[in-house]
């Protein structure tokens, strides 16, 4: 029987299991020791609020879907008619090819192929692998066009502890500012995090309402930025970033299918609008690449 998010596909590594569905490459359930990390949702529902989703050649949104391209403005296909713009990308809705699979890990591809407001082809390709205590994400993008192509990427990993209550959970992001925004979600200033928006100490998810895209991100000595939800108990779920991922978007929801409250952490090389302010865009040369990490650790 057809299912609305492709085939699925179950990792395993000792007490460390993933399901990772064909649809959007994304990262539909992961449990550490038994319990819930990323939570997962009905199989025969689509995929919620782009849950786990892969987000390529741009996360977030795109003002009316227009952009200036050199002398050339272009038009995207208006992917969110509710604030008419072109929202998250390219391959939410594809349904990649699964390349390599073994046990603990694998790899599937996609290419992103000239179309309406984009004409461009890029090879991209996302590789999960399990580790002992959680997952590493590996994101490749090879651009096959004749000229350089404008890209960035984001994932949109939705995080909980399953067995403790959502909203006693502390999130911390590790960021000195943050993207004001308009009625329509897009921004309209950078500003230093304040009472509201600050996460660097850490806020309750019950206490806080977020959509908030963050910047100025610190980096641990090793170069991963480290974002973190923490139960009472200590046990805590760490989303780390690598180079390139220079941004990342908090929301809380009370929609997540089975969640009393659910939380996105989305590691993101760009903000909202980066093909029209330039920022964290990146322009690939002819058959270039650009290899991106990231992961999820529980203790």
């Amino acid at each position: 029987m057809a299912s609305p998010t492709g085939i699925q596909i179950p990792l395993r590594r000792g007490d460390v299991t993933a399901q990772i569905t064909q649809v959007g490459a994304s990262l539909r359930h992961l449990t550490v020791g038994g319990v819930d990390v990323v939570p997962p949702y009905p199989d025969d529902q689509p995929t919620p609020m782009c849950s786990g989703v892969v987000l390529v050649p741009w996360p977030n949104r795109v003002r009316d879907g227009v952009w200036q391209d050199g002398d050339t403005t272009r038009a995207l296909s208006i992917s969110e008619p509710k604030f008419h713009n072109a929202s998250h990308g390219l391959l939410r809705y594809t349904a990649y090819a699964i390349a390599e699979q073994t046990d603990d890990a694998v790899t599937l591809e996609a290419a992103i192929v000239p179309q309406t407001g984009y004409p461009y082809l890029v090879e991209t390709r996302v590789r999960y692998t399990l580790t002992a205590d959680g997952i590493d994400v590996e994101h490749t993008l090879t651009n096959r066009s004749d000229t350089a192509a404008p890209v960035a990427l984001g994932t949109h990993p939705f995080l909980t502890i399953g067995d403790v209550d959502p909203r006693e959970l502390v999130l911390t992001v590790p960021a000195e500012t943050f993207f004001e925004t308009d009625e329509r979600m897009l921004p309209v200033g950078e500003s230093p995090v304040a009472s509201g928006t600050d996460l660097r100490e850490g806020r309750r998810i019950g206490d806080v309402q977020l959509d908030t895209c963050y910047s100025a991100l610190h980096r641990d000595p090793d170069g991963l930025v480290r974002s973190t939800l923490t139960a009472p108990d200590g046990r805590k779920v760490t989303l780390q970033q690598g180079e390139g991922f220079d941004f990342v978007q908090a929301f809380t929801s009370e929609k997540y299918p089975g969640q009393r409250l659910a939380v996105a952490v989305e590691p993101m090389t760009a903000p909202a609008e980066a093909f029209n302010s330039g920022r964290g865009l990146r322009r690939l040369d002819t058959d270039e690449t650009w290899t991106l990490h990231w992961g999820i650790r529980f203790s």
